[in-house]
């Protein structure tokens, strides 16, 4: 079941990644979620440089498995780096997931932190 679902997520995710790329100008903002800790990357794809990068792991009191109040602190770190690095505008890649509970609130806590998309 596992393995269905993670080939049916890759294809998802190939379908975005056809409509969106990062530019120097307007990054993409890549969101990944494993069983332990959610990832936020903003990436230049003309380059192929991750300009700046995040993870719950990096965060004080986390715990293991990542829960919605995690993914707000992620989405307001993830926007605070990308602030310190001078990027405002983003264009968002959900990585195939589903706009919905804990990537929602990353996006929607970035979005608050000031990064635009």
């Amino acid at each position: 079941m596992a393995l269905v679902k993670n080939n049916r997520r890759f294809r998802i995710r190939k379908g975005i990644r056809k409509k969106i790329a990062g530019t120097a100008e307007r990054p993409r903002l890549s969101v990944f979620k494993s069983n332990r800790g959610l990832y936020a990357q903003i990436i230049n794809d003309q380059d192929g440089h991750t300009l700046v990068a995040a993870s719950t792991r990096e965060l004080e009191g986390a715990k293991d498995n990542t829960n919605i109040e995690d993914s707000k602190k992620l989405g307001s770190l993830i926007a605070e780096k990308a602030k310190s690095s001078g990027i405002e505008t983003v264009v968002f890649d959900r990585g195939g997931y589903l706009y919905h509970g804990k990537v929602k609130a990353m996006a929607e806590s970035a979005r608050e932190g000031g990064l635009k998309f």
